[in-house]
């Protein structure tokens, strides 16, 4: 597991807010590795790269201020609350981004 991804859940898990973490040697499956929260996955770590759930519009102005892009899962359509942060996007931002998809899922 990347370990930006390791210190953003050793962070998350730190807060008052509770998440389900992913399982120590889970299949790898969709999702497996994704951070949830009331059985939802607001986060996960996708070839490498964070993805996050937020509302179309916040993915939409992400996208277009150039910090990513949304997110494909194999199937040749973009999911329009899915955001993958983009390579060039500094880590820190991971932590307000996945505290943002948390709230967003959680609410």
């Amino acid at each position: 597991m990347d370990g930006a991804f390791v210190k953003l859940v050793t962070t998350l898990s730190a807060d008052d807010v509770p998440i389900e973490l992913p399982l120590p040697g889970a299949p790898r499956k969709f999702g497996s590795g994704a951070l949830r929260i009331r059985g939802k996955i607001f986060a996960m770590l996708v070839r490498g790269h964070l993805v996050v759930k937020l509302p179309g519009p916040r993915v939409a102005a992400l996208v277009a201020a150039g910090h990513g892009t949304w997110f494909d899962a194999n199937k040749g359509k973009p999911m329009k609350e899915w955001f993958v942060i983009g390579a060039a996007t500094r880590r820190p931002t991971w932590l307000a981004l996945a505290r943002e998809a948390r709230a967003f899922v959680g609410g």
